[in-house]
This record gives C-alpha cells, structure tokens and sequence, in this order.
C-alpha cells in the first residue's frame, strides 16, 4: 500500500501544514528545550475585582495555584492525579521561587496577563515525597510523530485527506516531560519516507527524517478507521511504535469507539489526545525516581581538554538522577569521577542518553563520553 493520490495531492497538503507546525513548534514550552523542568510558562489569568490591584493580586495568587497543579501533573502518573496535594493560596507561595509576567493588561478593575512561575525543586520533591507519590523529573529528548491514517484499505501520511495529522496539529502546545514535534510535510519529508515505509519500520527512513528536525527518536502513530462490532459506529484503532533510543520497538494498542454524537474528526481528536497522555505516563513510569535507591559507580570520562571536561560536567549538572559528581582525578586526557545517582542503573543511562550523554561498560570500567564520540572512537 501507498500513499494513495487525490485531488490536491502532498504539496498541497504540505502547504497548509507548514505554517500551522511552525506555530506549534514556537509555542512549545520551556521543558521540550532542555529548560528548567520545575517551570510553568503560559499560564493566563483574567481577573476582575473592585481596582485594578485587588485583581492583579488575585490573579497572581490564582495564576499560582494554576501552575503549581499544572506542575504536580508533570511530574507524576495519571493514576495519582486524583491524591495529589490541595494545599491553600498561601501554603502555594512558600512552593514559588519566582515569577515573570507577560502580555500584562489592566483597566480600572480588570487585570490580564500572561505568568511564567519557577517553583523550588528541593521543596516540591520533599512534598511529593511526604505524600508518597511517586514522580519523574527527566526531560525526554523532543519526538517526532508520524501520523499515519488507514482508510478503506489505503494509507494517508503526507497526501490530503488525513484528518489524524489535523487532530494531532490540533493539540494544545506540550506541559510534560515528552515534548512532540509534527513535521512540516514539505518536499524534503515528502522525499524521506512515505506512509507504507514508516509503518513498516524503515529505521534508516525514520532516522533519517528524525535527524532532519533534530529529535531523539521517531514515533509512528497508525490509526486505522473501522466499525465498532454490533453497533455499527466509528471505531479508531491506534498502533503506536516509538523508533530510536530503544533498540526494541514495542506497538501499543488503543481502540476508540465514537460516542453518542461525537463526529469521527472528534474521536481522532480524542484519539490524539489519550495516545500523548499514554505516552508520558509510559516515560515518567521508565524514569520514575526511587530516593530508595542510592548508589555511586566509578566513571572514567575520556577528554581532551578542560573544555571538554567542562562540558561533560555541564550536563551530568542537568541530570535529575545524579545528585552528585565527586572529582577523583583530572589530567589532560581523562576525568575520573564517583557518580552518586539514585534509581536503577537503567534509569541511570537512559536518563543520561536525554543530554546527550553516553554510559557504556567495557573490560570491567565504566565509561562516561558525549554522544557521537563512542561511536566515532568504536569506528575509528
């Protein structure tokens, strides 16, 4: 099966898409970019009180709470929502480091704007922690999706209609851990891989059209139209295969059958919506922190410089699993260093492989290098 061709074809198609991702890509937070993960940005607040200062304290102290639960959303599961802490406008402030405003308007009694709040992370984990709810804090790298869409027998990635790619334009910008990134469906992606390669796993495809924006790994979200079984409505099933890091592709599986009154576009829209949640849920399950867990491992950081070293260094700082870096030795060619971290080793590594970091065990050391330079030193 192919892309099948209709009346206005990829180009077309990629036309109109292109200016809408660039907007998604532009309001995608400051986590998706490696920025500080305990930061809420966008949080828009519209108060009307008796003077314009009782409205912009109002609207603060709401913008607050906003962020703080927008927050304990992040960084823990699905399941655990329902338990998190509901604690009062002034217990929230002791939880805020700072704050920034933007797009601040005001009239006699009204007050608009739009808050960035930075919370204290050693205090929040103390929370999160006092009310036994297990959380993760590791940024992935930013994902690629693909959206495949299979109708009567033939496949949609690039070619119009597929209105599973519009669903997943249509979603609000990413709060979590997992930033995604949609494709601009131009000419260059057209040529890179077509419907029936992504699904069939062409990894040199994927990677290649993974490398073109810059992400960590690739996923393929096929949707496939159906009827439901004995009620004869529409039904989505959804296959979901994330290609990269990972080294074996695992498909999850989800079927969504319409509700009374709900138009296909909206059970795709719905669709799209539950495949994100199911996706962060699964990434802060592989890096939940476990403060039970304290271990420290012996690296061997390979350099060629004090730059380099410093760059290392930089990193592991941005880490959440590492809680501490103990410089044993430093000579020209090598750092030796104790890596105090919390969790299992595989946490460890994959929380590492974010910043581009590379952990690796040979003849009984353990080795610490930027990503690229083992493969370079391996193929060299």
């Amino acid at each position: 099966m192919t892309d099948r061709p209709c009346r206005t074809g990829p180009l077309g198609a990629a036309v109109r898409r292109i200016a809408a991702t660039l907007v998604l890509a532009v309001l995608m937070p400051a986590v998706a970019s490696g920025g500080d993960v305990f930061q809420v940005t966008g949080v828009d607040v519209d108060v009307t009180a008796e003077t314009a200062a009782a409205a912009r304290k109002q609207a603060l102290r709401q913008g607050e709470a906003q962020a703080f639960r927008r927050l304990l959303e992040r960084l823990t599961l699905r399941v655990d929502h329902r338990a998190l802490p509901k604690l009062g406008v002034s217990d929230i402030e002791s939880y805020v480091k700072d704050f920034s405003v933007e797009q601040e308007k005001t009239s006699a009694v009204r007050y608009l704007a739009s808050l960035n709040v930075r919370f204290k992370p050693e205090e929040m984990r103390r929370l999160l922690i006092e009310y036994g709810l297990p959380f993760a804090e590791t940024p992935s790298k930013p994902v690629l999706v693909l959206p495949v869409y299979q109708a009567t027998a033939a496949l949609f990635l690039w070619d119009d209609p597929n209105p599973w790619f519009e669903s997943w334009q249509r979603l609000p910008a990413a709060d979590g851990l997992v930033p995604m990134l949609m494709p601009l469906g131009d000419l260059a992606d057209i040529a890179a891989i077509g419907a029936e390669q992504a699904i069939d796993g062409d990894i040199q495809r994927l990677d290649a059209i993974g490398q073109r924006y810059g992400t960590g790994d690739t996923l393929v979200a096929r949707a496939i139209l159906g009827v439901e079984p004995g009620k004869g409505t529409p039904r989505i099933d959804v296959y979901v295969t994330r290609y990269g890091s990972n080294p074996t592709q695992e498909t999850t599986v989800s079927a969504f059958v319409a509700e009374v009154g709900e138009s296909r576009q909206a059970l795709l829209d719905r669709a799209a919506a539950e495949v994100v949640r199911q996706i962060e849920d699964a990434w802060k399950e592989a890096t939940v922190l476990s403060f039970d867990e304290i271990a420290i491992l012996a690296v061997i950081v390979p350099i060629d410089g004090l730059a380099a070293w410093l760059t290392v260094r930089r990193r592991l700082n941005a880490v959440a699993t590492v809680r501490k870096i103990d410089l044993v030795l430093l000579s020209r060619d090598e750092a030796r260093i104790n890596l105090h971290y919390i969790g299992a080793p595989e946490q460890l590594v994959l929380a590492l492989e974010q910043t581009d970091l590379v952990l690796y065990e040979e003849a009984g050391s353990w080795y610490l290098e930027p990503a690229g330079a083992t493969a370079a030193a391996r193929d060299s």
